[in-house]
């Protein structure tokens, strides 16, 4: 029999704010965190603005000296892991090192390092190419200083599945407790893909907004007006726990993880299924692994990264999947606040999933100003909508054709 899972602690980085109540706070007022970029030089660049977190400061969450040998990505997690374990009250010196560990996702990793790396071979030489350039990029650079912070002898291992992989992390860490092989586990995922080969690589295939006049209406998922996704970067990170393990150490809970699907498009490298087919099949997997009809969920935080066919095929996805029920269910896709974290994705979106039901509050899609004929679903447009949200469902889906979904609930 499969153990049961809770959430005991949220962290984040976001181009909004970079402590969770604040998020949410700011979500639900229908703030936005787009904005012309000042991370990077824009001045040769097409697209000139995203969700960038400017100001970030690892602060005391990590050693000075150590923060000089981490990538930003690997920054952002350090700091929302710090805050996410505070958050769930847990002391790992008390705990079995080897039954707890750490699962992070990225779609790209360590990109600051290597476009840095790379102007010192090609300027400079391969002698003054740094020696932390390879522990800097590794996409398993979060998770392993992760557990080595706090001493995490268990599973341990990253995710790279484009936008899908916070979604996979957090379905491999869910795995991990529910089968028995850990009691803790940190996960979620961290991006900070905003450079400028990072900017000019989406931009040039077509796939980012142009709306360099107006950042903060740029982000505008299932509206008739959407020209492409806003980049964005950050991080989530979530404690998951065994449930009995949680109640022995009295720990607070925000919502139990119900249910974990994937699948994969195998069609087009970046385009997703027109019919939404693998999409659908990830929602039904999670239905089934958590038991649940699709009658049930109350809520879907929908991947809605604001491109044209991606919203169009999630809006088939749904409605294939979830039949006459497609237009009660409530959706939302708080991308039109943060933009596209990429990797980073869906574990934002989960915490703000989790304290959707926490808080029976869904979030809205703000800039969903005109409808698409093509997305005629319930998208909660500009305001949120207090309503019971039992259950929620997270989507993500990703380059490669990479489809991860996730599904939280209230605990009975």
């Amino acid at each position: 029999m499969k153990r049961r899972v809770v959430v005991t602690g949220l962290g984040c980085v976001t181009s909004l704010a970079c402590q969770v109540q604040e998020l949410w706070q700011s979500i639900l007022d229908g703030k936005s965190g787009i904005h012309p970029l000042s991370v990077i030089d824009t001045t040769q660049h097409k697209v000139r603005f995203g969700g960038d977190v400017t100001g970030f400061d690892p602060g005391s969450t990590v050693d000075a000296k150590d923060a000089k040998r981490l990538d930003r990505f690997t920054l952002f997690a350090m700091f929302a892991g710090y805050h996410a374990v505070r958050d769930c009250g847990i002391d790992f010196e008390r705990e079995d090192a080897f039954r707890c560990g750490a699962i992070l996702g990225s779609g790209i990793g360590g990109l600051n390092e290597i476009e840095e790396q790379m102007f010192r071979l090609f300027s400079k030489g391969p002698d003054r190419v740094s020696p932390f350039t390879i522990p800097k990029m590794m996409l398993n650079a979060a998770g392993g200083n992760m557990a080595i912070q706090y001493g995490l002898k268990g599973p341990n291992f990253a995710v790279a599945t484009a936008c899908a992989s916070s979604n996979n992390a957090m379905g491999d860490a869910l795995k991990a407790i529910q089968y028995d092989e850990a009691d803790v586990m940190i996960t979620g995922g961290t991006e900070a893909a905003i450079t400028s080969m990072g900017v000019a690589g989406f931009s040039n295939m077509k796939a980012l907004s142009t709306r360099n006049d107006d950042p903060a209406k740029a982000s505008r998922p299932f509206d008739l007006d959407r020209d492409g996704f806003v980049l964005s970067e950050g991080c989530g990170v979530l404690v998951f726990e065994e449930l009995e393990h949680a109640k022995k150490r009295g720990a607070k809970i925000y919502g139990e993880i119900l249910g974990y699907g994937g699948s994969c498009d195998a069609g087009h490298i970046t385009a997703p299924d027109e019919q939404g087919r693998g999409a659908a099949r990830a929602m039904l997997n999670a239905l089934r692994d958590a038991k649940l009809d699709a009658s049930e969920i109350d809520y879907i935080n929908a991947h809605g990264t604001s491109t044209p066919l991606g919203d169009k095929a999630e809006t088939v996805a749904v409605k294939s999947v979830f039949g006459e029920s497609a237009k009660s269910v409530a959706i939302s896709s708080t991308k039109g606040a943060l933009g596209h974290a990429l990797g980073a994705s869906g574990s934002i979106e989960m915490i703000l999933s989790v304290l959707a039901c926490h808080h029976d509050i869904v979030p809205p899609t703000i800039n969903l100003e005109t409808p698409d004929p093509n997305c005629d679903l319930d998208y909660t447009p500009l305001h949120p909508k207090s309503r019971r949200v039992r259950i929620a469902m997270n989507n993500s889906f990703g380059f490669g054709g990479h489809n991860a979904t996730m599904i939280c609930g209230k605990l009975n």
